[in-house]
């Protein structure tokens, strides 16, 4: 999956991954040449007394050195230069990849763990592209040289390597079948940090006011402590590991000079010889080493390329159709034909058989009991899930037969929990309008009863917004969002229960402008509270995800029993 990954976004930057290849090849030959000049100068300078030769000799070897750390330079530039494009690509396709998920697969991943495959997860990769790059290039070639080069000095003295090699693929084998569980491990341990540390940052206030200071700290302890027990268990599994390889590097290197000493004392190898060899040892040895530290970066780098294809390969349960109908017509007609939709997985239906229109120029009401599906029947209409069966058509064409950016440019939008973007008020006015006047943010403004409190922000359209609006108040919020719906001007209004947060007064006012301003669109409100609904031309009654009554209020008194409980609970009898 890692190699997969990698080789499907490191195409691009071919040329540079071939530089730095050439380089570190040509700077390994180099590496394996300078041991050999070395046992020249003792054997043809030092022995002999030929000053000339060592300084000559020497004098190349510093040019070679030079030239190769050189190259280091530049080959460590451009691996940095494709490890970090590699990683802004990988985060741009899982991004892209999330903004085509529905609400399904965001409930799928959850949040925490998106946040964290397209951060932590892609600097694993790239990581590891990183130290490919630049040591595991040479390790392959300076093993395979540095054996080459040993049976050249002595082959007799090269019989160690069948000793000291299998040990350590030995030892780099177990790491590996050790490592990679342990790695995935860990990522789904921070996965359960950061779910716990976004909930309790999110949650802050609900904490406090209940006073779960105490318990909200054990829980994120034992997270914290969870991972903190699977990094222990890993740095433990290497803290044995590299000393056991220290200790065969040094055992190695105690042997070739134990038994080369034997052969300089038999006049079989020079000493020079000896030297040279000792030195290709250590760097085939040196060639393992850094095999045993990219075993460190795989597990966790494999690891999380299994966790980044997960969420580039999952299929959208809501797609665009290949070829798209467009209406003849953006009225902003809404018709629901027997529609019923259930949730994956669930046992029974959300919504059961729901059968009726929406008309532009008309407020159409949903009022119902908590959980009688008013929310579920809002989210179908711009697509954010499929029906189950039936059909649900915009402007005369089903919307699974409609692009869906078609689909969201005729709808205006204010969810139940209310959301501004860091930036400026204007400009979050302007979200989904971009080129809209001053004049017209203030209208919208005005309609949404929110100009008074704007006017007396420091810089009025141009002050300052915080993440989420949390520098302004839950009913500040409610209406700016109305005002971004408004200034929008789409065919189709959907008011997910966004009076709640409002005083009666400025809901009476608001439903008020909001009406003189809404004429020709198709406007659909849901709502739990019976004010906020009196004046609507249609009031739909939901009861379990069914359709219990439909018509103005004054009829809707007389022939629904359900929807007259919900006006005696919240106005009294004398209203009913």
């Amino acid at each position: 999956m890692l190699i997969s990954l990698i080789r499907r976004y490191v195409r691009r930057y071919t040329r540079q991954v071939c530089l730095v290849v050439a380089l570190l090849v040509v700077q390994a030959v180099a590496n394996l040449y300078l041991p050999n000049l070395t046992a020249d100068i003792i054997n043809n300078g030092i022995e002999k007394g030929d000053i000339h030769y060592i300084w000559t000799t020497g004098a190349w070897m510093l040019a070679i050195t030079f030239v190769v750390g050189v190259m280091s330079i530049v080959a460590v530039y451009f691996a940095s230069k494709v490890s970090m494009g590699l990683g802004r690509d990988i985060r741009g396709a899982v991004f892209k990849s999330v903004q085509r998920f529905s609400a399904q697969e965001i409930n799928h991943f959850g949040t925490p763990s998106l946040i964290t495959r397209n951060t932590n997860d892609v600097q694993q990769i790239q990581i590891f592209l990183q130290m490919a790059l630049t040591i595991m290039v040479l390790a392959p070639i300076m093993c395979i040289g540095g054996v080459i080069m040993a049976l050249k000095e002595d082959v007799k003295l090269s019989a160690l390597l069948v000793v000291v090699v299998p040990v350590m693929l030995i030892v780099i084998s177990v790491l590996m079948a050790k490592a990679v569980p342990l790695f995935r491990s860990m990522q789904s341990r921070i996965d359960r940090v950061n779910l716990v540390l976004r909930e309790q940052i999110t949650g802050v206030r609900v904490i406090r006011a209940f006073i779960r200071t105490g318990q909200e700290q054990g829980r994120f302890a034992e997270a914290n402590g969870s991972l903190t027990n699977t990094g222990l268990r890993v740095n433990r599994m290497f803290a044995l590991a590299l000393p056991t390889v220290m200790g065969v590097m040094n055992l190695s290197c105690v042997a070739v000079l134990w038994f080369g000493g034997h052969l300089i004392a038999s006049g079989s190898m020079p000493i020079g010889n000896l030297t040279a060899f000792l030195s290709y040892i250590l760097q085939i040895l040196m060639s393992v080493m850094i095999a045993v530290m990219m075993v460190i970066l795989l597990p966790r780098a494999v690891a999380s390329a299994d966790r980044i294809e997960e969420v580039l390969r999952a299929e959208p349960s809501v797609v665009d159709p290949q070829d798209a109908v467009v209406p003849e017509t953006a009225a902003g007609l809404v018709e629901m034909r027997d529609v019923v939709f259930g949730y994956p997985g669930s046992e029974e239906p959300v919504l059961h058989d729901l059968s009726f229109s929406l008309v532009p120029g008309e407020t159409t009401a949903i009022i119902g009991g908590t959980g009688s599906g008013k929310t579920t029947l809002l989210n179908l209409i711009p697509r954010l899930f499929d029906v189950t069966s039936g059909a649900l058509a915009v402007d005369g064409v089903d919307v699974r037969d409609q692009a869906r950016e078609a689909l969201w440019a005729k709808i205006g939008m204010v969810p139940q929990q209310a959301y501004l973007f860091s930036g400026t008020v204007a400009e979050n006015l302007r979200f989904g309008r971009p080129d809209a006047t001053d004049d017209e943010l203030w209208h919208a403004l005005a309609v949404a009863q929110a100009s008074e409190f704007v006017t007396a922000m420091t810089g009025g359209l141009e002050a300052e917004i915080t993440q989420g609006g949390t520098n302004v108040s839950g009913g500040q919020r409610q209406r700016l969002s109305i005002a971004r719906a408004l200034v929008k001007r789409p065919a189709i209004y959907l008011f997910d229960d966004c009076f709640s947060a409002l005083d009666a007064a400025t809901d009476a006012k608001l439903r008020a402008a909001l009406r003189s301003d809404t004429t020709e669109a198709t406007v659909l409100i849901v709502a739990q509270r019976v004010s906020t609904i009196l004046h609507a031309d249609r009031i739909i009654v939901l009861d379990d995800g069914r359709i219990v009554g439909i018509g103005p209020h004054e009829e809707l008194l007389s022939s629904c029993p359900e929807y007259r409980e919900i006006v005696t609970s919240q106005l009294g009898e004398q209203a009913a």
